[in-house]
């Protein structure tokens, strides 16, 4: 009775073990035999006296600081690249606009030029119309004056 009892503790040990691994693992197999080989080998160290775990842990912060590392330099390298490509843009719309206001300084000085000479065309023709109907009005005057006080033709 006691050796049943003894199979059955042992049997549900093994299938928690085996549950657990396969958890652990994602449910792969071989991830979970692989954890299960480590753990066993690192069990027989420390019985043994032979615990490595600190050199494993020096081993893997080692992997993770050079994991780290790449990582950080790809991630400088990307932000130096976006960087540099966002200041070629910025300078490149720098540029097209200070062509744009290069161009609508040269068409408003145009504009204003053409509107400079046409009113001044404008004014010139009134000042003239002014002059000759003034001039007509005096010459139409003196010509009625004269002919009241009878110097006229």
């Amino acid at each position: 009775m006691a050796s049943r009892r003894v199979l059955q503790i042992g049997g549900a040990t093994v299938a928690v073990g085996t549950v657990y691994y396969l958890y652990s693992a994602g449910g792969n197999p071989q991830v979970a035999e692989k954890k299960l080989e480590h753990d066993m080998s690192a069990a027989g160290a420390r019985l043994q006296g032979k615990d490595l775990s600190a050199k494993e842990a020096q081993k893997k912060g080692e992997v993770w600081a050079k994991e780290a590392g790449a990582t950080l330099d790809r991630t400088v390298d990307n932000v130096r690249g976006e960087i540099k490509q966002a200041d070629s843009i910025v300078t490149s719309k720098m540029h097209e606009a200070g062509s744009k206001v290069d161009q609508l300084k040269d068409e408003g000085t145009k504009q204003l030029r053409d509107a400079y000479k046409d009113t001044s065309k404008e004014l010139q023709q009134t000042a003239d119309n002014f002059d000759k109907t003034v001039t007509k009005k005096t010459e139409e005057a003196k010509s009625g004056i004269s002919s009241w006080l009878g110097f006229g033709k």
